[in-house]
């Protein structure tokens, strides 16, 4: 496993994190994400991703169990706030200053610990003022529950308004989180350079596209029993990309994977990492055997011949637009 400062800040993240949205708590057993969890540990992870809304906080609890007895100081754990959890009451969502202590505190419970490395705005709150925002964040970082701040899924104006803040504030904020993946690029052209100028590092989801980069979804035929595209909470995520055109490319990169000594999961993971402003790229699993073939794709060099030929392969396929990121 390599290893890769978190923007510019002190932390040192590994360059792949084991994520467990959709999974844990819901999509499979407890003892199965436990051997998850433990099979990314082997494999040298360090960083791990949740939010206390996978799984209505059932997957931060999995998280929490399955992590316990770890050497705390080894590892970096990130959660997230912003969506409703619980009954759904008023103050039960966004980012107003109520939810946002709340759910810290209940989050550290779950998961088993006095401190969250990154804690994380799930979407960006048009509802609520930035710096009343800014300002419960900072009180968690001087309260010692959360080392750094991060942001998930904010636009380029977002981060420089959320930057300027923190800086005010003197709060560490480092990092965003978006999807990223060689079908789906729409952070290149305005967030990066927005991240780099204010010194923030990509920790990167979906860097398989939700399963159409490894491959086993083939164009003109039925998606396959048990795969994300079957499950309601994937469907509506996965299902952008299942078209023959977009399949149909995608079977085209299996030579180029081969080119590379590597699975076509394997090379679209390291395909992301190829970007100086990706930290980290995060993987999921729902067998641990997927987590040991995936930390492959760490300290792997894509030449750049290569790259090219993966962009002329997909061409009109990929999504740019940066528009699309959004808060919904």
């Amino acid at each position: 496993m390599e290893f890769r400062r978190l923007g510019r800040s002190g932390l040192t993240v590994s360059e792949i994190s084991y994520g467990n949205w959709i999974t844990h708590g819901s999509q499979v057993e407890e003892e199965q994400a436990v051997a998850c969890v433990r099979a990314a540990l082997d494999a040298g992870i360090t960083t791990f991703d949740t939010a206390d809304v996978y799984a209505n906080t059932a997957a931060e609890s999995v998280l929490g169990r399955a992590l316990a007895g770890q050497r705390r100081e080894s590892l970096e754990i990130l959660t997230k706030v912003f969506w409703p959890t619980g009954p759904k009451g008023p103050n039960d969502s966004g980012l107003g200053r109520k939810h946002i202590i709340e759910s810290a505190n209940a989050s550290l419970k779950r998961l088993q610990t006095d401190y969250v490395d990154v804690y994380q705005a799930h979407r960006f709150d048009r509802t609520v003022p930035l710096e009343e925002t800014m300002l419960a964040f900072a009180e968690l970082v001087r309260q010692g529950k959360a080392l750094y701040i991060g942001v998930s899924e904010w636009t380029a104006e977002q981060i420089t308004q959320g930057a300027a803040l923190a800086r005010e504030l003197r709060v560490p904020f480092i990092s965003n989180q978006p999807q990223y993946s060689m079908l789906w690029r729409v952070i290149e052209s305005q967030v990066i350079p927005a991240s780099e100028r204010e010194g923030l590092g990509q920790i990167v989801f979906s860097p398989i596209a939700q399963g159409v980069l490894t491959g086993k979804y083939l164009p003109g035929q039925p998606v396959p029993e048990g795969s994300r595209a079957t499950d309601e909470s994937g469907k509506n995520f996965v299902g952008r990309w299942l078209r023959d055109d977009v399949l149909e490319r995608v079977q085209q990169l299996k030579p180029l994977a081969a080119e590379a000594g590597l699975s076509l999961a394997q090379f679209a993971v390291a395909w992301v990492l190829q970007n100086k402003n990706v930290s980290s790229a995060i993987i999921g699993a729902s067998r641990p055997e997927q987590v040991t073939e995936n930390v492959k794709a760490s300290g792997v060099v894509l030449e750049q011949g290569l790259l090219d030929k993966i962009d002329a392969v997909l061409d009109d396929v990929v999504t740019t637009d940066p528009r699309l990121t959004q808060t919904p």
